[in-house]
């Protein structure tokens, strides 16, 4: 009996995807719930699974190719006795006919160790990620010999990179030619709609995080062994920016139209670098969560987004970002806004530098910042003092976790 593969139904506001890449290819044997192929959205990639044990029969919609909820993308033959006899061997295969020689049977018998012997040898397939897969098989790169540096060992898109790069023709100048992803292309789009659209100001501070680092340092083993994460630098910011956003809730509001959006809550959203590109997922209701349950959230937002298991959900909405360019080295950058938010605020990396404290130059652990807003709806004044805020409750971190 033939079962029809056909696009699931799409998250709520896509309207397409792309075929990311087959797992299989027509005469494959493919066990029920076993991944067929891979659809990428503009957000997220979405594997679709066997629905029955059997054979693909065809594919009617091949890697590259755009579809939409419901249509087919190939049909599968439900495995019969006969392909079970042939996966199994059966019953059958032991019985011999006097009048046959043994000697082919001696001989079946001994090829199956020798098989299995190969098999063991050969080690498990190595597990690529979506990217990873369709790089390889673009460049045909032999990615059996290779490592992953990815979680639990998976290859990346950058391990394949690398295997590139180390084989290139001799005497040749490399060139690599690679179709932009969907995700990639949506980035672009919003990030030059931002341009366009909004009149994008930015405005600059520095933080001394003296305290914060102090605070950090005597009680990280007893916040981990009490929550079972790590206290991060990131759930600091987080309560920071929700508090200064109480304060100077313009910066948390949207424009739409003519009108403009006060939001009486502060979903943040955190920007993760994945192999894919830049994601955001967002924290709902930042500002009546606990250090160690923003801790617990970015942890696995992070490890989803990278995985590429992340829930659309998980990326929609939002009051405002925090990006992190410090983790890459920046020393100072202007963030660009995540439409429709009107302000995001750029974090750096820390720098023992020389500051005056107390009339007395002292050598601090200093992070600039930069709010990037939109000047239509914000003011100058009000970014102003929305950083002011910020450096204020990081810089005394005591009055900030008291609701002081």
């Amino acid at each position: 009996m033939s079962t029809e593969i056909k696009v699931p139904v799409l998250p709520e506001s896509v309207t397409d995807a792309t075929v990311a890449a087959w797992h299989k290819k027509p005469g494959d044997s493919v066990s029920r719930d076993e991944n067929l192929l891979d659809l990428e959205t503009d957000k997220v990639v979405l594997e679709v699974p066997s629905p029955i044990d059997g054979v693909l029969q065809k594919i009617t919609r091949e890697t590259g190719e755009t579809v939409t909820s419901g249509e087919l993308l190939g049909v599968l033959e439900e495995a019969g006795p006969a392909d079970a006899e042939k996966s199994g061997g059966g019953a059958a295969d032991g019985v011999t006919d006097e009048s046959t020689p043994p000697e082919p049977a001696t001989q079946a018998a001994e090829a199956v160790p020798a098989r299995d012997e190969a098999e063991t040898r050969a080690g498990p397939e190595p597990v690529l990620s979506p990217a990873a897969r369709r790089l390889a098989e673009e460049d045909g790169t032999d990615v059996s010999g290779l490592s992953g540096s990815g979680r639990g060992g998976r290859i990346t898109k950058a391990d394949v990179l690398r295997q590139v790069r180390r084989q290139p023709a001799a005497g040749t100048r490399p060139e690599e030619r690679v179709r932009m992803t969907r995700l990639r292309a949506r980035i672009a789009e919003r990030m030059k709609e931002a341009q366009n659209t909004a009149a994008i100001l930015s405005s600059f501070n520095e933080i001394d995080l003296k305290a914060v680092m102090d605070l950090r340092g005597k009680y990280k083993q007893a916040f981990e062994e009490t929550h079972g994460v790590k206290l991060g630098l990131m759930s600091f910011f987080v309560r920071a920016v929700c508090e200064a956003l109480n304060k100077h809730p313009v910066v948390n509001a949207s424009l739409e139209g003519e009108e403009i959006v006060y939001h009486g809550y502060q979903d943040i959203g955190i920007a993760v670098s994945t192999e894919r590109g830049l994601l955001v997922p967002v924290l709902r209701d930042a500002g009546q969560m606990t250090l160690a349950e923003i801790e617990h959230g970015i942890r696995e937002f992070a490890v989803s987004a990278r995985d590429g298991t992340i829930a659309l959900e998980d990326l929609q909405g939002g009051t405002f970002t925090i990006t992190n360019g410090g983790t890459f080295g920046s020393l100072l950058s202007t963030p660009l806004l995540n439409p429709p938010q009107s302000a995001i605020l750029g974090m750096h990396a820390i720098k023992e530098r020389p500051v005056v404290v107390d009339g007395e130059v002292r050598v601090r652990p200093m992070m600039y910042v930069a709010l990037s807003y939109d000047h239509r709806l914000i003011d100058g004044k009000d970014a102003v003092l929305f950083l002011v805020a910020v450096k204020e409750a990081l810089e005394d971190p005591a009055r900030m976790l008291l609701n002081l």
